[in-house]
């Protein structure tokens, strides 16, 4: 029996980097809080566009400073697979949206006297 133990030898990130990873986490969640609870604001449109880049910020931070996700490590094949899983993600939710879409156009409307009798 061998008592070697493999060893990862996958990069790890400093102490300072997981601090400065976990400030900047702090900043992405404080900021997109305050405009929804402030009403900075005027457009709700453009509210939820600003939160939605925030939450990109906020992704790309965690996979750099706690996943340490960058094109080196594994040779690229990491960031390969997280194309991958982002394009089939696309694919998924614009395929789900455009289907919804399209079955609530296309749906036979209804009056509301007779949505009353349906059992």
């Amino acid at each position: 029996m061998s008592t070697e133990h493999e060893v990862s030898h996958a990069p790890h990130g400093s102490r300072r980097d997981y601090h400065k990873g976990f400030i900047l986490s702090i900043i992405l969640t404080a900021i997109p809080f305050w405009l929804v609870m402030a009403d900075v604001l005027q457009s709700r449109t453009l509210t939820a566009t600003v939160l939605i880049l925030f939450a990109v910020a906020q992704i790309l931070v965690h996979m750099v400073y706690f996943l340490h996700m960058d094109a080196r490590a594994e040779r690229g094949w990491i960031m390969l697979s997280l194309l991958f899983t982002i394009v089939v993600l696309l694919i998924a939710v614009s395929g789900s949206l455009w289907i919804m879409y399209h079955l609530n156009t296309n749906m036979m409307p209804i009056d509301p006297k007779a949505a009353r009798n349906i059992p």
